[in-house]
């Protein structure tokens, strides 16, 4: 007899609540189960972050790329599951925002400096090379 496996989906909690819980409160009211720093973030700019996730599911709507250099955002629970670009600079690195970015901020996931790689000694660059330029 073959038993069948009945897979659940696992839900996401944050804090103790759930996803769905907290995606269906406003900014405000998120802002009670995040740290004290992002919650003072949030508290204070709401209306940024409101306007931002709302940008944010009208380009999802259009099956737009989302992309922005506002790093300083805080990751709200309605920005779970999108695919951001968030700007280093240079150039803009796609992040996949998962339940255990939240409370973070957007530019902590696309970092602005990378590992300098060397190549190899020009002319010049030591004396036993310094003589060979000479000839």
């Amino acid at each position: 007899m073959v038993e069948e496996v009945i897979v659940k989906s696992r839900e996401l909690f944050y804090r103790g609540k759930s996803l769905d819980y907290l995606k269906s409160l406003d900014a405000r009211e998120v802002a009670k189960y995040l740290p004290s720093r992002s919650r003072r973030t949030v508290l204070r700019n709401f209306q940024a972050i409101e306007k931002f996730i709302s940008r944010c599911e009208k380009k999802i709507a259009r099956k737009k790329k989302i992309r922005t250099q506002l790093r300083d955002i805080v990751v709200m629970p309605k920005m779970v599951g999108m695919q951001i670009g968030i700007y280093t600079g240079k150039e803009f690195k796609d992040v996949l925002i998962t339940n255990s970015m939240m409370g973070h901020r957007l530019g902590e996931f696309a970092l602005t400096r990378e590992k300098v790689t060397h190549g190899e000694p020009g002319i010049g660059s030591t004396k036993s090379s310094a003589g060979a330029q000479k000839k």
